[in-house]
């Protein structure tokens, strides 16, 4: 597998991804999907949950099968497996098997199986270099992943999600795409 960089933006990353996902569970909770966000007022999309592994299989075979995913990444190609994983921490990405590992449903909550978090994990599968065959040297959570990832939650969940994301991160200090 190639050596990447530091992943020194990681935790950045992490902290704003997590402040977005609290801002659509709150607009769920409470029916309000209006949110004031660096003074513009947005309307949050519905972001999809899943119920099953199978489910989240099928989400993310029909996302790497659309045209303009195929046309934009050629790593779209490439069909990934989506596996249960063991903890309950953490969903992540397996590029020398193409594998999404997601923590099941755990006392009542399934955080993992949501559209932004299964997204996240395309964005890494998206990579040109996520096999390993060639010398990486970017930061697997830096600009160029930062980038695939708005433009997946841009086109999918939507124009709004992709501006509180990109304000999110802008907040958060992360380097922009």
């Amino acid at each position: 597998m190639a050596r990447r960089t530091r992943d020194s933006g990681r935790s950045a990353v992490y902290d704003a991804e997590q402040l977005v996902r609290t801002m659509f569970d709150r607009a769920d909770e409470r029916g309000l999907r209006t949110v004031e966000v660096l003074g513009s007022h947005v309307t949050l999309p519905i972001e999809r949950k899943f119920a099953s592994i199978d489910s989240v299989q099928d989400y993310v075979d029909k996302v790497l099968a659309l045209r303009w995913v195929r046309a934009t990444w050629p790593r779209a190609a490439v069909p990934v497996r989506v596996r249960a994983r063991a903890g309950s921490a953490a969903a992540h990405y397996e590029g020398d098997c193409a594998t999404i590992a997601v923590p099941e449903h755990r006392g009542g909550t399934a955080w993992a199986f949501r559209e932004l978090v299964v997204l996240h994990e395309l964005a890494h599968h998206l990579d040109p270099l996520a096999d390993g065959d060639e010398p990486d040297t970017t930061s697997a959570h830096g600009p160029e992943f930062t980038a695939r990832f708005l433009a997946l939650v841009g086109e999918i969940v939507g124009p709004e999600a992709a501006f509180v994301l990109r304000a999110m991160y802008h907040a958060g200090g992360v380097s922009p795409p």
